[in-house]
């Protein structure tokens, strides 16, 4: 991971959002101050990305407002924002914990498959069963 440091993109409730700006922001920071986009451009970039998880009606909350499924989706869709994202979901039932597995996350990925070029879940041996696995 060393040599791709500026590719890591966490997904985790320990890297919060932004508290007091809304969730088109906390997902376009990424693009405006990594790569000087434009505020319009990025708002823009934003609104098209939450309209492919069928969230546009979240842009403008913050984050208290979001349901864990939203917030999730927030993190991830910030994640992706980074070039050539190297996305690592860090405990994802820490993030949703009311989900029996891990479908809705994997559907989600599934969604936005061409705004990371590879995704990592990192959980405990013991979450295996969420995973499919016995």
């Amino acid at each position: 991971m060393e040599t791709n440091r500026h590719q890591a993109a966490p997904v985790s409730i320990d890297v919060p959002l932004i508290s007091n700006q809304e969730v088109w922001m906390n997902i376009a920071l990424i693009k405006q101050y990594h790569e000087n986009m434009p505020r319009l451009q990025a708002q823009n970039m934003v609104l098209n990305a939450l309209q492919r998880l069928d969230l546009v009606h979240i842009a403008y909350k913050r984050n208290p407002s979001l349901t864990n499924e939203e917030r999730f989706c927030v993190f991830l869709l910030r994640a992706c924002m980074v070039k050539d994202a190297i996305v690592m979901i860090d405990r994802p039932f820490k993030i949703i914990p009311h989900l029996q597995d891990i479908d809705f996350i994997f559907q989600t990925l599934k969604k936005i498959d061409d705004f990371y070029l590879t995704c990592h879940i990192y959980d405990y041996q013991w979450m295996a069963g969420k995973y499919g696995e016995k």
